[in-house]
């Protein structure tokens, strides 16, 4: 069985977003009790990850040190079409994944306690992402 289903975000610039909860609905409609859940942002400027959802320090910290890795308007880069966050934007993407594959078990999400599922906005300015969760198994 698969089941596949695009869930639509609205973000207010760079920062991390929960979308455990939307993913872990479509996981329960699918039906599917034992598989996997596929989930893919579709844009090369936002990424997808699995963090801890219990300090939200943590994902601060990170923004902190891909801030110091890959700064805006750095001399490193020429693709600057849409503003100085642009290129640093699509390398913060590739460097954080653009996608993930968690089990699904006993019809539902199987995450550890601790873990969230975030959508990564890596532009400075509000943007409309789409995640693809597709869910396949038995």
């Amino acid at each position: 069985m698969i089941h596949q289903q695009t869930l639509t975000f609205n973000t207010r610039g760079r920062g991390t977003y929960e979308i455990t909860r939307e993913v872990a609905a479509v996981v329960t409609e699918s039906g599917v009790t034992t598989g996997l859940c596929h989930v893919f942002v579709q844009h090369t400027s936002a990424s997808l990850i699995l963090c801890e959802n219990a300090d939200p320090q943590v994902r601060h910290d990170l923004e902190r040190f891909l801030a110091e890795l890959v700064p805006d308007g750095g001399p490193l880069f020429h693709h600057v079409a849409e503003g100085p966050d642009d290129m640093p934007a699509h390398v913060r993407s590739i460097l954080t994944n653009m996608d993930l594959t968690l089990p699904v078990s006993g019809g539902r999400l199987a995450v550890g306690t601790w873990q969230g599922i975030y959508l990564y906005e890596h532009r400075s300015h509000p943007h409309h992402r789409r995640v693809v969760v597709t869910v396949q198994g038995e």
